[in-house]
């Protein structure tokens, strides 16, 4: 057997509505307030987010926002340490390996309890991965994390065995929410086929985890509020309240900073950021990018079942056109004018963070490097001819006039965008360039009714999820159910994304990766153009000097961590104005009780399912 005993953490270290959402609460048993909280008051930290949730629905919530609160509230079995990011004992304390590697056994806390009370046992985490295996509606979020299982068994209250069909490289990574049994089971039993669709019209959303948050209330539009555990195994956070607070335009949440209205503002421009830097009770926080910036090519929309659908231009599905389309772009000069110099350029699909699995674009390999005559050329070979207006058209007929869908809610997008329109005028491609909404843009995306569309991806330290989405398993099963950002499927793609999963030897699956990597480069489908630089600020009157955790310790983020530790470890300054009555919470001593809290979302008596699929760009 290997035994595997990671370091103990530090001490420190789509639903919605159009209305409000209201708490339903069952006993009221007391709680004592977080420390250094105001006397008599309640501490909050309130961090501006411009993206609406998915859903509160832990099986099947995929936004990045949604996520990063979802961490909150939810332990998994094992999360990433705060100092290091490497793999780290959450609900479990240790694990073992047999040494085939296909039995993983996990020993679990004797001392977690869910926030109504009830213990936290390997009951609760075998009927949670025996759902995401067994129902295909909950395994919309974490169903790759489970794909090679075959078996999990609970040999006593705190041993979970699972039983693997192959190795599989990601069982230290096993971040998947664990939910209590005894109040998800009868939804899940009732909701059947429908239960990816949960909650719908009237129906109750749980919010019991075991987590060091509890989420209270949810208000769509304005705020979503969790309230801090103060029975957390880890300990209880620093702040009473931690409140989202919604501002769909940055330069309204970069005032709401400057005025104290809210402590943290993340994902800020770099003329925010330096901005900020001047300012008096404000510090900025500069980190190595964890997401890529892109923009995926359209080269024709097929179900799993081949089903054509969209609307892409014909011509994309030319590999020729799609490569010419990447040399004509400058990633470089993207990083320098629409952020400012404040990202890097990039080429490979992993951020160069991660140093093991990042590959960068040397020598031979750079075969799209910007080379606009070279593209020029290519396209003329390829018997793209040149109109009078300047224009190609294709072999076919086909005027080479394309849409290309940009975020409006992102300065640096809506440049780099600029620049793109640009660039491929120089090879005789017109682009209407359509900034739009992110809801508009990823209606387009599920719908396939563009040709360029802007994406991004936020990457774990595990970076199997991100290549998982483009398998030929991951096209849609109907129009509207990708599970990823590009229709893409190639078989030596996906043979060597089974090969790197059964891989346990950390480099030789590095070398497997940069070769999924350099394919999906070389078919132009899926174009890397920068990792942009984490920027994020925060109020220092709110919130005292040392305790924002950054992951990893040096140099690292705040938002977007792998686990809660920045927002856990947090605490306020006495008497600052993070420390008073927090606005539309709920006592701490209300939602812990005997029974079951749940959140109720209500529309003038009817609930209204938020259910616009999420962008590539909002995911993780």
């Amino acid at each position: 057997m290997h035994s595997h005993h990671p370091p103990t953490l530090s001490p420190l270290c789509r639903a919605a509505t159009a209305g409000s959402a209201l708490l339903l609460v069952v006993g009221t048993a007391a709680a004592p307030a977080a420390a250094d909280a105001a006397p008599g008051g309640r501490s909050t930290l309130t961090v501006a987010v411009a993206q609406q949730v998915d859903s509160f629905n832990p099986f099947t919530a995929q936004l990045a926002v949604t996520t990063n609160i979802l961490s909150h509230i939810y332990d998994p079995l094992v999360t990433n340490d705060q100092e290091t990011a490497n793999p780290a004992p959450a609900l479990a304390e240790s694990w073992d390996t047999s040494e085939d590697g296909l039995t993983w056994t996990f020993h679990l806390r004797d001392d977690v309890t869910f926030s109504d009370g009830e213990p936290l046992t390997s009951d609760d985490v075998v009927w949670t991965f025996t759902t995401i295996m067994e129902n295909e509606s909950a395994a919309i979020a974490n169903g790759s994390y489970v794909a090679g299982f075959e078996e999990v068994t609970a040999p006593d209250d705190h041993t979970v065995v699972v039983e693997l069909a192959e190795p599989q490289a990601t069982m230290e990574s096993l971040t998947v929410p664990i939910v209590p049994r005894h109040v998800w089971e009868p939804i899940v039993e009732s909701e059947g086929d429908a239960f990816a669709e949960y909650p719908a019209d009237g129906d109750a959303l749980p919010s019991v985890g075991s987590g060091p948050f509890v989420l209270t209330s949810h208000e769509r539009g304005r705020s979503i509020t969790l309230q801090a555990n103060p029975d957390h195994w880890n300990g209880a956070p620093g702040f009473d309240d931690l409140v989202f607070r919604y501002y769909p335009e940055k330069d309204a949440a970069v005032e709401a900073l400057r005025s104290g209205e809210v402590s943290f503002v993340y994902e800020l421009t770099a003329a925010q950021a330096d901005a900020l830097s001047e300012a008096s009770d404000i510090a900025v926080n500069f980190a190595d990018g964890k997401r890529f910036q892109a923009f995926t090519v359209n080269p024709g929309a097929v179900t799993q079942d081949g089903e054509e659908f969209g609307d892409g231009h014909p011509a994309l599905a030319d590999r020729t056109l799609r490569r010419a389309i990447v040399m004509a772009i400058d990633n470089q000069e993207i990083v320098d004018k629409a952020h400012g110099g404040r990202a890097t350029a990039a080429g490979g699909y992993i951020p160069a963070r991660y140093a093991d699995f990042h590959w960068s674009l040397e020598g031979a390999e750079a075969v799209l490097a910007f080379d606009p005559d070279s593209a020029n050329a290519m396209l003329d070979e390829a018997g793209y001819e040149m109109g009078d207006d300047g224009v190609r058209v294709s072999p076919d007929g086909d005027r080479l006039e394309l849409r290309m869908h940009v975020h409006q809610d992102r300065p640096d997008n809506v440049s780099a965008g600029k620049i793109i329109v640009e660039r491929l005028a120089d090879i005789g491609i017109e682009v209407e360039n359509l900034t739009v909404d992110p809801g508009v843009l990823s209606d387009a995306l599920y719908a396939a009714e563009y040709d360029l569309i802007f994406t991004g991806w936020t990457v774990n330290p595990d970076p199997d999820y991100v290549f998982g989405i483009h398998t030929c398993d991951a096209l849609p099963t109907e129009p509207g159910t990708m599970q990823g950002d590009a229709y893409f499927c190639n078989e030596e793609y996906d043979e060597l994304y089974a090969e790197q999963l059964q891989e346990y030897d950390r480099a030789a699956r590095a070398e497997i990766i940069h070769g999924l990597q350099r394919i999906l480069y070389e078919e132009a489908v899926v174009n890397v153009m920068t990792y942009p630089d984490i920027r994020e600020a925060y109020r220092t009157d709110q919130i005292q000097e040392g305790t924002l955790l950054t992951q990893p310790a040096e140099g690292g983020n705040i938002w977007g961590q792998d686990g809660y530790w920045a927002f856990w470890a947090a605490r306020p300054v006495e008497g600052g104005p993070g420390s008073g009555p927090a606005a539309g919470g709920v006592s701490t001593g209300v939602w812990v009780g005997v029974g079951a809290v749940a959140l109720v979302l209500v529309a003038g008596g009817a609930f209204w399912l938020f259910r616009r699929r999420a962008t590539a760009e909002d995911r993780e």
